[in-house]
């Protein structure tokens, strides 16, 4: 029994040996988020380079997203039935090799074949990374190390189109992939010589082929449709409806055949009995387009309305990216000592505030209050998911984490391309067919921003749902191996 009016105990500092151990499976994931930033800033010089048109180049991009889709669920089925070490390992240098394959490729076929070679990497990366620090972490501070290898995804969106910019305008492209190379040998060599052996979690778990296939196909069915949306500019196209139809099919099917396989699917339905983890899968979808969708409409506010230059726009993103490392060490840990609720619902309002003013900037708004405004919502937005994830994990037992962390990343993927898709596509329906006038942009990007004011208000709702520390004992004193 808890008693009310004792004063919560004081958090126990995180061993020295397993920090390093974050810190080197957080370098591990530094390769695949610089990539997916400073790749998009290179389309227009690539398909200059390869003399190919931007329908064949946006294979560049799309390839890698799908290929990283497809890869999820079964990085999740080998995380549980082999050492982890040698899994990101193998993941980092096929990652590394496709770098420098890219980096060298001569023909357009080439560079977009090494492109999905990283992407299924990546996908292995992200995955393994999260399942790993959770094994690391444990129960009370699992919140301040997911916190830490949350730094490359704050880091990423930030320095990625800075470091992408400059690249591009005093070299060439392809050491946008080269920049890779010192990084990956660092990881690679510190994983080697410094992690740890993971235990399987489960090493008689079957290969679980129909479920694996039913959710990768789904994820690419669904994030391809949406993708052609943010193309034509409307979710009225057949290409969209199609693909879309498609997925939610394939989904539909997989729920069938994970309520008849249960336990031996590789994501369990009954996960989904736990409150905790149901929101938190909802509040991930919605903060795809919430809180990440805008990340990708404020460079190009910052480019078509503030006539700022690429490199421009991303600088000014940068009081965005310290607020959100400013809040990342408090976030981790809030959420250890007072659980997820309470933080979450705290983050959003902080985004809620640092979003809304975005519905009246226009050209003459001054880039210091501008700058501000982006400090507070860094601070809201970096507090938002790390929370959610930690909470996704609660109440399981060892051999769910790899099964739930297929949904979560399954979930961020989904949620983010329909964020960035969403949110493009009611920009561009804003100016469809009249004349791009600054004043009709500015409205048109007030609409994009609107939208995301309104859904993550509508976060609000899961949020509620998270559980607070006293639900998260309760919670683990029945579940705890």
């Amino acid at each position: 029994m808890i008693n009310k009016n004792e004063k919560a105990p004081e958090l126990e500092s995180i061993p020295k040996s397993i920090m390093n151990i974050a810190w080197i499976l957080v370098l591990g994931a530094v390769m695949p988020l610089l990539d997916s930033t400073m790749v998009n800033i290179a389309i227009n010089h690539l398909s200059t380079d390869f003399n190919t048109g931007l329908d064949l180049i946006q294979w560049v991009i799309t390839g890698y997203v799908l290929a990283m889709a497809i890869s999820v669920p079964l990085a999740g089925w080998m995380a549980q039935r082999f050492n982890g070490k040698w899994l990101m390992i193998g993941a980092n240098v096929v990652f590394l090799a496709a770098s420098i394959a890219s980096g060298f490729s001569g023909d357009i076929y080439l560079l977009i074949i090494s492109r999905i070679v990283q992407g299924f990497s990546a996908g292995f990366i992200s995955t393994l990374v999260s399942i790993l620090i959770v094994e690391v972490a444990g129960r009370e501070r699992m919140g301040r190390l997911m916190s830490a290898i949350a730094i490359p995804s704050v880091l990423g969106p930030i320095l990625g189109p800075v470091i992408g910019a400059v690249i591009i305008q005093y070299s060439s492209w392809r050491f946008i992939f080269f920049v890779n190379i010192p990084i990956g040998i660092l990881a690679i060599t510190l994983m080697i010589l410094k992690l740890p052996n993971f235990t399987p979690a489960n090493v008689k778990a079957k290969f679980d082929f129909i479920g694996i296939t039913l959710l990768g196909a789904s994820s690419v069915a669904l994030i391809y449709g949406i993708a052609q949306a943010a193309k034509s500019a409307t979710f009225n196209n057949s290409t969209t409806i199609g693909y879309v139809v498609a997925g939610v099919t394939i989904l539909a099917i997989y729920l069938i055949y994970a309520a008849i396989k249960k336990e031996q699917a590789i994501l369990p339905l009954h996960l989904f009995k736990t409150k905790s983890f149901s929101a938190v899968m909802v509040g991930l979808f919605l903060a795809g387009i919430a809180t990440n969708g805008p990340m990708l409409l404020l460079p190009l506010f910052f480019q078509n309305i503030k006539g700022l230059s690429v490199l421009g726009a991303g600088l000014i993103l940068i009081p965005q990216g310290i607020g959100m490392l400013v809040a990342r060490p408090l976030i981790g840990k809030l959420t250890d000592k007072l659980g997820a609720r309470n933080v979450v619902l705290v983050s959003l309002a902080l985004a809620i505030v640092g979003t809304f003013p975005f519905v009246f900037f226009n050209e003459a708004s001054s880039l210091i209050v501008v700058s501000i405004v982006l400090f507070v919502r860094g601070m809201g937005i970096g507090g938002v998911t790390i929370p959610m994830m930690t909470d996704a994990y609660t109440g399981m037992v060892k051999q769910e984490i790899a099964q739930a962390s297929v949904g979560t990343r399954l979930m961020q993927n989904i949620g983010g391309a329909f964020g960035s898709a969403v949110l493009a596509t009611v920009v561009s329906l804003s100016i469809q067919g009249k004349a791009p006038t600054i004043s009709l942009m500015i409205t048109a990007y007030h609409d994009g921003f609107m939208l995301a004011l309104v859904l993550s208000l509508v976060m609000l709702i899961p949020a509620l749902f998270l559980t607070n520390k006293a639900s998260q004992k309760s919670a683990n004193s029945t579940t705890a191996p």
